[in-house]
């Protein structure tokens, strides 16, 4: 039998003085622990059960240390269902978080929940829910807890495959591209750019059949993130002169975006821009029309210039309504190519228009990490909520780890992966004992209870001497 217990740590040291001792065990840190604590500490976990609803009739155990355990599996790696019981074996780190569970039956491997109870529980909701608490928590919850206020988003939709001979997964479809078939889902995210790091704030879950701009639309004309004077970094797949005018003209937001080869505006910034002289020559042009260097080193052999008024060029169904735009043609010498990036934001010069476009390729690796290294297509369920749970888990643990990263207790692990970080991680954290009696339970530091221990009696310490021994 499985006992919940609150912390009083007076209480259980005035029982401890009695001889009145119910279960002990000795606790070290891990690095998974620690991100969650912090997460505790700063009153970002608790938010978790306001923005989802909890669907249980009986709720021994609070909503949020079920979610937190599904977090905590995905943060270790661990990407069964069978896993969430035991991701978080710490009585330490339960203790902190306002909880301790014992088993009075004394065999603690079996976990604080079955594997049952909380498969039972997920199949519950619809991806959809999963979706809409994710974007909740976190743009009313973790961002406004965190002040983090970006100012620049990347929107980016990649593929979430599944096994392409299993037809049994819910709504999953199948679709052919240049690398074969594929069978899965969308996801659509939006990134916000925050120091070193990026937070996804917001998400859109979809079928794979479903073309990404249209996945994402609504995202953009109704999220929370946006402010005026904002940037949104978007790749050629989102083309559509409508939203980029709506965004301008009603939300205050810049778009910075590549245009398609055979587009009139990309021909006629190229018309504008292709020199008559070479680079080194063209000292007769006007000073917004000089080509310069690449402020990429790499990028020796191309140069840049900053073409304007190209919004004539790429005219809506309503041209009353289209917003001026800004280019920067990129002239690649060597090849004798051009590439043209357009802003709405009619002041960038062609330097800062590349410059900014050149964070987008951050959140490809935030695909490449959550995919590659944390998982998230390791599905061990076809019902689509199911599935939604377990990356709506790995999104946040991923994101918890890279808040952590930027606090002073993880800074160390800035710039690193959680795989890597976990596999160099060495704990700091002196043991601490937890004792418990009944309904409560204690965390002593380790001289506290060499403290406690030389204060008892004879007959009492015989009784903790048992107890520390089976912990």
């Amino acid at each position: 039998m499985i006992m919940i217990s609150q912390h009083d740590q007076e209480i259980v040291t005035d029982s401890i003085k009695a001889g009145k001792i119910d279960a002990a065990t000795v606790s070290e840190g891990n690095l998974v622990d620690e991100v969650l604590l912090s997460m505790h500490r700063t009153g970002i976990l608790k938010g978790i059960e306001e923005y989802i609803p909890d669907h249980r009739e009986r709720r021994s155990i609070p909503f949020s240390m079920i979610v937190t355990l599904g977090i905590g599996a995905k943060m270790k790696i661990a990407t069964s269902m069978t896993d969430i019981p035991f991701a978080i074996q710490s009585a330490k780190t339960l203790g902190e978080l306002g909880y301790c569970m014992w088993d009075t039956e004394r065999d603690l491997r079996k976990g604080l929940m079955d594997e049952g109870s909380i498969r039972k529980l997920v199949e519950k909701y619809h991806a959809e829910e999963w979706v809409d608490g994710y974007n909740q928590y976190v743009q009313k919850h973790v961002l406004s807890r965190m002040e983090i206020e970006p100012d620049i988003h990347i929107l980016d939709v990649t593929l979430v495959e599944v096994n392409l001979e299993n037809a049994n997964y819910e709504d999953a479809e199948v679709v052919k591209d240049g690398d074969g078939a594929h069978r899965g889902y969308k996801l659509a995210t939006l990134r916000g750019i925050c120091g070193d790091r990026g937070v996804i704030e917001e998400i859109r879950f979809g079928s794979i059949r479903e073309h990404d701009f249209k996945l994402s639309e609504e995202m953009l004309r109704t999220t929370l993130v946006f402010k005026p004077g904002d940037i949104l970094l978007m790749d050629r797949g989102f083309i559509d002169r409508k939203i980029i005018n709506y965004l301008k003209r009603e939300r205050g937001v810049d778009v910075y975006i590549p245009l398609r080869k055979g587009m009139d505006a990309y021909e006629e910034a190229i018309k504008i821009a292709k020199p008559t002289k070479t680079p080194d020559t063209a000292a007769q042009s006007k000073p917004e029309e000089k080509w310069s260097a690449h402020p990429n080193p790499k990028r020796k052999t191309q140069k840049i210039k900053r073409v304007s008024n190209l919004g004539m060029f790429w005219v809506s169904e309503e041209p009353e309504q289209d917003v001026d735009l800004t280019g920067c043609v990129v002239w690649d010498q060597k090849k004798d190519e051009y590439y043209v990036f357009v802003t709405t934001d009619i002041e960038a010069r062609a330097r800062q228009i590349i410059t900014t476009y050149q964070l987008r390729p951050e959140i490809e690796e935030d695909y490449r990490q959550i995919k590659d290294f944390w998982k998230i297509e390791d599905f061990n369920s076809r019902k689509k909520g199911v599935i939604m749970f377990h990356m709506m888990c790995v999104l946040l643990g991923y994101l918890f780890f890279q808040l952590f990263a930027q606090t002073l207790e993880g800074e160390e692990w800035a710039g690193k992966s959680l795989p890597v970080a976990l596999k160099k991680y060495i704990s700091n954290e002196p043991a601490a004992v937890i004792i418990c009696v009944g309904q409560y339970f204690a965390v002593y530091k380790l001289l506290e209870i060499m403290q406690l221990y030389a204060s008892l009696g004879v007959d009492v310490r015989a009784r903790l001497d048992v107890i520390l021994r089976l912990a």
